[in-house]
């Protein structure tokens, strides 16, 4: 592993991490998720905007792009990865295969995170 880039990664999450708890924070509603949506599309259309800039003048060098990619981006939301693999798949022609990820990863995940509540209240409240 390369330090440099680890360190690049870890400083860009830790910018991410921050800018997602305000944005998130400030646009949340009671009734609907609306700044995790809004963190989401924010992120994906700025992580096409990162991995994309060799198209245009900004040109951004791979030490950027992990910083600003993986590191800021990768905190601030995983849907932005989750987007950028789709649409990579998708350019490849491969709807099939793109569908098949969207469906099984959203199944899964829903499916994660409502195994983690029952795990939380069936083994956590019972240690604590």
């Amino acid at each position: 592993m390369d330090l440099k880039l680890a360190l690049l990664v870890g400083a860009g999450g830790f910018i991410g991490a921050i800018l997602r708890f305000g944005v998130g924070g400030f646009l949340n509603e009671p009734r609907f998720p609306s700044g995790t949506l809004a963190v989401n599309i924010l992120g994906s259309f700025l992580l096409g905007v990162i991995m994309f800039s060799s198209l245009s003048q900004l040109n951004l060098s791979d030490e950027w792009k992990m910083f600003l990619g993986v590191g800021i981006m990768g905190a601030f939301t995983t849907m932005s990865a989750f987007s950028f693999e789709i649409l990579s798949i998708l350019e490849e022609w491969q709807a099939l295969k793109a569908g098949t990820y969207i469906m099984v990863t959203v199944f899964l995940c829903v499916l994660a995170v409502y195994l983690g509540k029952l795990f939380n209240t069936a083994v956590l409240v019972k240690i604590m």
